[in-house]
């Protein structure tokens, strides 16, 4: 991996690494520099993950996961800067939603806004007892466009997202599990372990079996019900002829664990 300027990326396993968005002193607010930096990272992963099978996103420290975006560096930008730096946004979000490997928000704090569509474009959020939400961008004259609209409204229905995205109050992470934003509440100082945990879990799972079902929700939920069975079905004939399905098969034969190679 790439050392970057707003990232840390550390491998807790073989299979797991940790990506901490590293702007403390801005509350890890998304700046233009982090938009690159989150591109590469997940673009470069989709296109080489290796050993990867799981990733987790967090924020720097214990006050906010990403306060959304920079409002410091936008001060005074023109129409056209401010544009061409939400492209950027853009491909970042659509970089997350995209990432074949499965990918766990660790919100350790504040997830406003940006922050807010952010943790919404991982597969599922972890968040601590102390974290808070919001999509406040109609209170600054803007609307969420790095895929709020639609990842919020897919989590929990269009009339809650409706309210959550023009009233731009926040909530608290209580409420965004019983909404079914989130999948979890823990301590604060147990979140990071607690991500760590089940990202581990998963990453004991066949690494091919695993892009496939993600990829067969994501694209599934986009179809019709028969549409959906119908891609499912093609998913999974891909996962018959390979080596890690042999493997599984014989390895519950055996009672052993598998030792999957993703191929």
């Amino acid at each position: 991996m790439s050392d970057y300027d707003t990232l840390i990326v550390t491998q807790v396993t073989e299979h797991v690494s940790l990506i901490t968005m590293n702007r403390p002193s801005s509350a890890n607010a998304l700046n233009t520099q982090m938009g690159l930096d989150l591109v590469d990272f997940f673009e470069s992963t989709a296109l080489h993950a290796g050993a990867l099978r799981c990733l987790i996103l967090i924020g720097a420290g214990d006050k906010a996961f990403c306060a959304g975006g920079d409002l410091r560096e936008r001060s005074g930008m023109s129409n056209a800067a401010w544009t061409e730096q939400h492209l950027i946004f853009e491909r970042m979000a659509r970089a997350i939603l995209n990432c074949p490997v499965p990918v766990i928000a660790a919100v350790n704090g504040a997830a406003y806004g940006g922050g807010c569509e952010i943790a919404a474009c991982c597969d599922f959020i972890y968040a601590s007892s102390s974290a808070r939400f919001a999509l406040t961008e109609t209170s600054l004259g803007i609307i969420p466009g790095a895929g709020g609209t639609q990842t919020i409204a897919r989590a929990v229905g269009e009339r809650r997202a409706k309210e959550l995205i023009l009233s731009a109050e926040p909530f608290d992470s209580t409420l965004a599990a019983e909404w079914g934003l989130v999948n979890k509440v823990v301590a604060p100082a147990d979140l990071r372990d607690a991500a760590i945990d089940r990202a581990r879990q998963i990453s004991t799972n066949a690494p091919l079996a695993l892009r496939q079902a993600k990829q067969a929700i994501a694209r599934g939920l986009q179809m019709s019900l028969s549409e959906g069975m119908a891609f499912e079905i093609e998913a999974y004939n891909r996962l018959v002829p390979t080596a890690d399905r042999y493997e599984g098969v014989l390895a519950f034969n055996e009672r052993r664990k598998p030792r999957f190679e993703g191929q």
